[in-house]
């Protein structure tokens, strides 16, 4: 499999978004937690040069300025079987929702799976896209997120709706 990359401008900062030329496989922040190994990145091309990363770059813009909710690029994240599990419950969550990983554990039957569900979520690979800055904490708090707790914030407050957010004491 011939993977590519390129670094894409957004108003989060720089986006390395990784291709397999038929799906992403990768998008990963600027001091990402858990950053991609070399031989799954390939060589670094334009951002126009890939139609998949180039339709992610677009899409990725599109939400981040308000105009998307969902994505539309196709996704191969590499994942073992539980996480793959996982990140597809991640999609499944609304744009403005959230939920938590314990609640996800009990989707997959366990509640007690809670701190392997919050591994497999901060390990997800297709950031923002496959939504893991949905999932916080059982009391509501803002838990891990491998591009940082200030990036989950500034996405979960562009997806707040509107009447929440005027309701908000801060």
């Amino acid at each position: 499999m011939a993977y590519q990359h390129a670094m894409v401008s957004t108003s989060l900062g720089e986006l390395l978004m990784v291709s397999d030329g038929t799906a992403l496989t990768g998008i990963y922040f600027e001091g990402h937690r858990y950053p991609p190994a070399a031989d799954r990145i390939g060589a670094r091309v334009g951002e126009r040069e890939d139609p998949v990363i180039a339709r992610a770059a677009d899409e990725m813009r599109e939400y981040l300025a308000g105009e998307r909710r969902d994505f539309e690029v196709p996704v191969h994240p590499h994942g073992d079987d539980f996480s793959q599990q996982v990140w597809q419950i991640l999609t499944q969550i609304p744009y403005g929702a959230t939920t938590t990983y314990g609640a996800i554990a009990q989707q997959l039957g366990n509640r007690l799976m809670a701190q392997r569900v919050g591994q497999a979520v901060g390990h997800n690979p297709v950031s923002i896209v496959i939504p893991c800055h949905r999932v916080v904490g059982a009391n509501g708090s803002l838990t891990g997120f491998a591009g940082g707790i200030g990036r989950k914030r500034t996405l979960l407050d562009l997806e707040e709706p509107a009447a929440v957010a005027a309701m908000r004491l801060f």
